[in-house]
């Protein structure tokens, strides 16, 4: 079997028992609420019967097993976790209908968190305990203190009100508005993620820089961009690639908060609205569509580690 071949077997190996480990987390997410959740939905001055008539429809009088039974064979077979207790549709339909904006986001924030941090780092190894060095080191840790949410409405003060280069919130219709709206947001969310992402990039690149290799290239007169970006950019940039995977779960929850600092009408605005409106079914949609979202952002992101490091592909 070809190596690429082996690493998806290996991998799919891997996912299928943390996706049914998702499924299952989020069957219970309704479940382990404190209390009769029917009773929670309709509230105190519900009569018996509308809350027993709720009960029927979620399901919530059978035993427990076979609502795992029930609720595994909607998600397998349907891809969602019931109709929506306040639009009547199913969880899938408005899921899908929200969650290519909110896609969009993280792929562009994980673009702007991968070109910043690799600037950064760059400049602060070539420059080691400089100035450079110092304010890389420093600058994005402070930003890494601010809450997400407090960093989107400082962007939105410069660069949308002040210096008007980008729409406050919304998503635009003209040619490349949709973009443009969504620039401050993936800023917003990148931020926290780069001060990590650049101290292990530095880290490693300075271990790099002085490896035998390195020596040899410049002696055999290659250009210094060429060596930087083509040989210790790519020997350095692994463990980063790792911890970005890792931090996925981050990226995503942040998504989903900057969505409403921005008015953005994604999975974020879905999910805060179904908490307000106690719409369970779209509550634990939302949850499973974010989990399964950070297997596969992870697995792309092994993925291009597995094509990078040469070692990694011997193993499989």
């Amino acid at each position: 079997m070809r190596p690429p071949l082996r690493w998806l077997r290996r991998t799919l190996f891997a996912v299928v028992p943390v996706v049914i480990g998702v499924v299952v987390a989020v069957f219970f997410l309704l479940r382990l609420v404190p209390g009769d959740p029917a009773r929670m939905i309709l509230g105190e001055r519900a009569t018996p019967e509308s809350v027993a008539a709720l009960r029927e429809q979620l399901g919530l009088n059978k035993p427990l097993l076979q609502q795992l039974v029930d609720f595994a064979g909607t998600v397998f077979l349907h891809g969602d976790t019931g109709n929506s207790l306040i639009y009547n549709v199913s969880t899938r339909e408005l899921i899908v209908q929200r969650a290519p904006i909110s896609l969009a986001l993280v792929g562009l924030a994980v673009l702007f968190s991968l070109l910043i941090a690799v600037t950064l780092a760059v400049l602060a190894a070539r420059h080691k305990d400089g100035i450079i060095d110092h304010v890389v080191r420093v600058i994005p840790t402070i930003g890494q203190g601010m809450p997400t949410f407090w960093i989107g409405l400082l962007l939105i003060i410069l660069f949308a009100v002040t210096l008007k280069w980008f729409p406050v919130g919304g998503i635009g219709t003209g040619p490349l508005e949709p973009l443009r709206s969504l620039v401050l947001p993936a800023l917003a969310v990148s931020l926290g993620l780069i001060p990590p992402l650049v101290r292990s990039l530095r880290s490693e690149l300075l271990e790099v820089f002085s490896s035998d290799f390195v020596t040899t290239l410049r002696a055999a007169g290659i250009p210094e961009r060429r060596v930087v970006f083509g040989h210790i950019l790519r020997n350095a940039s692994l463990p980063t690639l790792t911890l970005l995977s890792v931090s996925v779960s981050y990226l995503i929850g942040g998504t989903l908060v900057v969505e409403q600092v921005f008015g953005i009408n994604g999975l974020g605005s879905l999910l805060f609205g179904a908490i307000s409106n106690r719409d369970f079914p779209v509550v634990q949609g939302v949850a499973l569509y974010c989990a399964l979202m950070v297997v596969l952002v992870s697995l792309v992101l092994d993925g291009l580690v597995w094509l990078l490091d040469p070692r990694t592909r011997s193993a499989s």
